[in-house]
């Protein structure tokens, strides 16, 4: 065919045709339809749903302690639990009661897991991004909750310091990857991809899939196409679908009298929309996820269906997101971060123009003349805080504290904006900063007796209801989610355990109702926190 010529089947006998139909066709040959059903007998189920498969990461020979069917993994464990402690040792200096039992408990979560090695492949190539000289993020999202993850330098910021929990990325009563995600200065994002390729091996790494699907409009235009109707014809209908997010077109033709018009009539255009609805929502497309990488133990192939693409130089899995998790592959997430490259061009021109190396991982959190800029909004350029609101609650809250900072990038979203007047007021002591129980000041008083992060709900429905860690991360996930069911029977675990605690039972469903409320803006601390650093 030329140009202009699409593929098209000489007639339309090509699909998949039922046993009676085969029976009809070839009933003078009936014995031709038993080796089909013969083959059709030995098809083997497809089990896609399997345990997560860790790369093996080869620890130095002197951690080869144990033998036998887990050693791999408890080896690992050993390694680990040996960098962390070397770690914990710059860090803290002193390794007091606290930080020991912090690491104690993520260490034997991360035992009981297997999941040690994720941690050191994380590990190794941040360290190996840094090494070549690439920017890399402080952290992001709730692994900046894991202390182990400070000390072995995957993040850098201490969750003890800033009360952030292991629990909200790693729930020791459910077994699920955990997540940690990676920021790097956009150049330098790609030279860590090559180590982890150049590590692993080019059929152990890939990129993950996005499939595209064919929306109302796009699935109009389709069809106008391939029967062949004038340009200007198929936009006016695709026109009189309104431009709602996510509309579909049965439901805009519920909406648009124009559009059943059309549908009642006989001509091409009533066609072109009736077959147009039938085939919305399939997959029109595939691309490529931007930033998300599996590393898998052996080549993928024997795992899951990989294809090459133009848009990437690496293998990519065919199957999406959600379907790669539950295949077992782990997934990370390297995303490149403007501010970095500027940060680090910054620190490239100083020293060039006054031979200053600033070490910018030890910069003061507390210095004066930084809060004077916040104060005054000369936030231009600055991360997260240069729009104009946020300029403007700047100048009114005069933050003069790092946790003032966490806590503005948390409430500055749709939803809990409306609390950032209070937020302001209650700091300036122009409103009263009430609790509702005295043994909430505790969790609360960083931000003002307003409830603010996730973590803020999580850490009292441990300390007035008893809620184990566990507990806490299902409640948490349950208010984001709105899971209705979850929450009404969690909500009398609460109350019976605060009331047998001496709490008042009127208070608690008070408390528990404005966190029903507020729930679904709260916000995860520890990506508030990594973010605020920058």
């Amino acid at each position: 065919g030329g140009k202009g010529y699409r593929f098209g089947f000489p007639n339309d006998q090509f699909y998949f045709k039922t046993q009676a139909e085969m029976g009809q066709l070839f009933q003078d040959i009936p014995e031709s339809l038993d080796n089909t059903n013969e083959i059709v007998d030995k098809i083997d189920h497809l089990k896609l749903k399997r345990d997560i498969l860790l790369p093996n990461f080869p620890v130095p020979p002197e951690f080869n302690i144990h033998h036998g069917a887990e050693a791999d993994v408890l080896n690992q464990w050993e390694f680990l639990k040996d960098m962390t402690y070397k770690g914990a040792k710059e860090r803290y200096h002193e390794i007091g009661l606290e930080v020991q039992e912090r690491l104690d408990f993520e260490l034997f979560t991360i035992k009981t897991m297997g999941f040690a090695g994720y941690f050191l492949i994380v590990a190794d190539f941040i360290r190996a991004g840094r090494d070549l000289g690439v920017f890399v993020g402080p952290g992001r999202g709730s692994a900046a909750g894991s202390a182990v993850a400070y000390c072995i330098g995957i993040t850098n910021i201490d969750p003890i310091k800033y009360n952030l929990l292991f629990e909200r990325f790693l729930n020791p009563d459910r077994k699920s990857m955990p997540d940690i995600d990676t920021d790097f200065d956009d150049e330098g994002r790609q030279k860590v991809i090559d180590y982890v390729v150049d590590k692993y091996g080019q059929n152990q790494v890939a990129q993950i899939i996005t499939y595209g699907s064919m929306a109302a409009r796009t699935s109009i235009q389709d069809v106008g196409r391939a029967l062949n109707m004038p340009l200007s014809e198929v936009n006016t209908i695709k026109k009189l679908v309104p431009e709602t997010l996510g509309i579909t077109l049965k439901k805009a033709i519920e909406q648009v009298p124009e559009l059943q018009e059309i549908l009642k009539g006989k001509d091409l255009k009533a066609k072109v929309l009736a077959e147009a609805e039938k085939l919305e929502g399939s997959v029109r497309n595939t691309g490529v996820h931007a930033a998300g990488i599996i590393i898998a133990p052996e080549a993928l192939y024997n795992i899951l269906p990989v294809a090459t693409s133009k848009e990437s130089t690496l293998l990519v899995t065919q199957f999406d997101g959600k379907v790669v998790e539950d295949a077992g592959v782990i997934k990370m997430d390297f995303l490149g971060l403007k501010t970095l490259t500027i940060l680090k061009d910054a620190l490239r021109m100083i020293k060039l123009n006054h031979n200053v190396d600033i070490p910018i991982d030890e910069l003061p959190l507390d210095d004066q003349k930084t809060y004077d800029l916040y104060q005054a909004g000369n936030t231009n350029g600055t991360f997260q805080f240069e729009s104009d609101g946020m300029q403007m609650y700047m100048r009114e809250l005069k933050p003069d504290k790092f946790e003032d900072l966490i806590a503005m990038n948390a409430l500055y979203r749709p939803g809990p904006m409306e609390y950032i007047p209070n937020f302001i007021k209650r700091k300036h002591g122009l409103e009263p900063i009430s609790y509702d129980l005295p043994d909430m000041e505790e969790y609360l008083a960083e931000s003002y007796g307003i409830t603010v992060y996730q973590e803020q709900v999580m850490l009292l429905s441990q300390k007035l209801a008893g809620f184990s860690k566990g507990d806490a991360d299902v409640l948490r996930k349950a208010m984001g989610k709105k899971q209705i069911e979850i929450l009404n029977k969690m909500e009398s675990q609460f109350v019976e355990g605060a009331t047998a605690k001496g709490h008042p039972k009127d208070k608690l469903t008070k408390i528990w109702n404005d966190w029903k409320a507020f729930a679904q803006y709260a916000f995860n601390k520890s990506h508030s926190t990594c973010y605020a650093y920058v």
